[in-house]
């Protein structure tokens, strides 16, 4: 199932989204990556603090329409909220297919990444990150987490503040509270696992 293309509601926008069921804990997440209080939040979607306090509990089920504009507001897809929703009861929140993973950013940017994590709920996110070749980007500014990784595949340049590192297959790093950019500068993809403690998605 492409959950970019088979999210439910496209003719109900008002409706609820009953498959969406275990998007409270993920909102609530990205919030608290963000630093944002309830109110801040709710202000910003037009929603009441008890409502949304609600739905980061499990309480109440979010609109179509509530989950667009939360996804907008974060800069996330829609279908971050969907991932868990075709496995069975006894693998969600534990287990992630491969087919149902969140895919985050596009290859036109020259990153796109899945999540692995089953939620974003826990302490940390588990990512894996594809950068195309010929691809860089600009300098991300510190963050308030830990970024460490694996490079499966490919190599990958990495500055972290002012160092500069050259990062092959089989390449570990960490780092923390330290600008960073990146670019691959080879003729091939290169793929790394990424981890993000705690969630910043």
């Amino acid at each position: 199932m492409n959950l970019r293309q088979e999210l439910p509601g496209d003719g109900d926008d008002g409706a609820a989204a009953p498959v969406a069921s275990g998007a409270g804990s993920d909102i609530r997440a990205l919030r608290k990556s963000r630093s944002m209080s309830l109110s801040a939040l709710a202000g910003e979607i037009g929603r009441s603090i008890g409502w949304l306090s609600q739905v980061e509990r499990g309480q109440t089920e979010p609109s179509i329409t509530d989950l667009r504009t939360i996804a907008k507001l974060f800069g996330v897809p829609l279908s971050l909220f969907f991932r868990n929703e075709t496995a069975p009861d006894n693998e969600r929140g534990l287990i992630v297919r491969k087919e149902q993973r969140a895919v985050l950013g596009s290859a036109e940017d020259g990153l796109t990444e899945e999540l692995l994590s089953p939620d974003l709920s826990g302490s940390f996110e588990l990512i894996r990150s594809v950068f195309a070749a010929g691809s860089m980007s600009g300098i991300i500014e510190a963050r308030s987490a830990v970024d460490a990784g694996y490079v499966v595949e490919g190599t990958l340049e990495l500055w972290i503040g002012d160092d500069h590192y050259r990062l092959r297959a089989g390449d570990s790093f960490q780092f923390s509270d330290t600008p960073y950019r990146w670019a691959n500068k080879g003729e091939k993809p290169a793929i790394v696992i990424w981890v993000v403690s705690p969630p910043v998605y």
